[in-house]
């Protein structure tokens, strides 16, 4: 029988996180999980989805607290689903709400990130402090969930909020493989649905080639999946892949990750100098 691997969740409470989260909890014997959220509130979804108050805690990663550190003692793998989120910026609906009227081109919304919570902040500074926190805490395994997009920095996602989503994430991802401390999988999801999960074939591809493709989504109990399979499948080790799923009915879901994983050769590239020369310019 293997060995059980405690995981410590970040991003627990989050529509991805507490998926990953139900996944863990349903094979209890092979995961003890643990959840990082940033609030008591987080911290009441997970004890309603059963995760024992000693494995929850609560903290900011960027103001110094020692939830960070609490929540990897002795942790086997870690799972980073944190990100920043946009909000729509809400006058400027009455915008797209008169172009629409007047059919005009460029309805489209503005967005904006909350203070502190801008993709620089949680996307890599926030990423950045729990990889070294994982390396401090003797942490093995990371798998990091991103986003597809980020081989152009020209992508319309980097100017959600003058954020430069898709830059940052890429950063972090950067840093994890040139830490050298874990065995790491990266991935690097479609637009995330909220249909079930399980009903798909998916489909994994490498630069963002898939975003050719006219259906490029992925639903987020799939990308939960993709992650908890990634911590007991060797062929998932040291990839750095990007997922989509097929339409309901469009082949076969897929239940074996051991072949998904393996049947793609190579990892998405990373540009010397590319993105760290785009954050410099920023």
């Amino acid at each position: 029988m293997a060995q059980q691997m405690t995981v410590t969740v970040t991003g627990a409470s989050g529509r991805t996180g507490t998926l990953i989260v139900q996944k863990l909890l349903a094979q209890p014997e092979s995961f003890t999980v643990r959840g990082l959220v940033r609030s008591e509130e987080g911290v009441k979804k997970l004890e309603a989805e059963g995760v024992p108050s000693s494995q929850l805690f609560a903290g900011d990663i960027l103001e110094g607290t020692g939830a960070l550190k609490k929540s990897l003692q002795g942790a086997d793998a870690m799972i980073i689903a944190t990100s920043a989120i946009p909000e729509i910026r809400p006058l400027s609906l009455v915008r797209v709400f008169w172009k629409k009227l007047l059919r005009l081109e460029g309805a489209r919304p503005d967005f904006k990130f909350k203070k502190d919570q801008y993709p620089e902040q949680v996307d890599w500074l926030g990423q950045k402090a729990q990889i070294d926190a994982a390396k401090e805490a003797g942490v093995k395994r990371v798998v990091l969930i991103s986003s597809m997009g980020g081989s152009d920095e020209n992508n319309p996602l980097n100017r959600l909020g003058g954020g430069k989503v898709l830059v940052w994430k890429r950063v972090a991802e950067e840093y994890l493989i040139d830490s050298k401390s874990f065995t790491y999988t990266i991935l690097h999801p479609g637009g995330l649905i909220d249909d079930e999960g399980g009903k798909r074939e998916l489909v994994l591809g490498l630069d963002d080639q898939l975003l050719k493709l006219e259906k490029r989504s992925i639903p987020r109990a799939d990308v939960a999946e993709l992650a908890v399979q990634a911590l007991s499948t060797p062929q998932a080790e040291y990839r750095s892949v990007d997922a989509i799923s097929k339409e309901p009915g469009d082949g076969q879901p897929t239940i074996d990750f051991a072949s998904l994983y393996g049947g793609l050769k190579g990892n998405c590239k990373y540009g010397p100098g590319s993105v760290k020369a785009a954050v410099s310019g920023k």
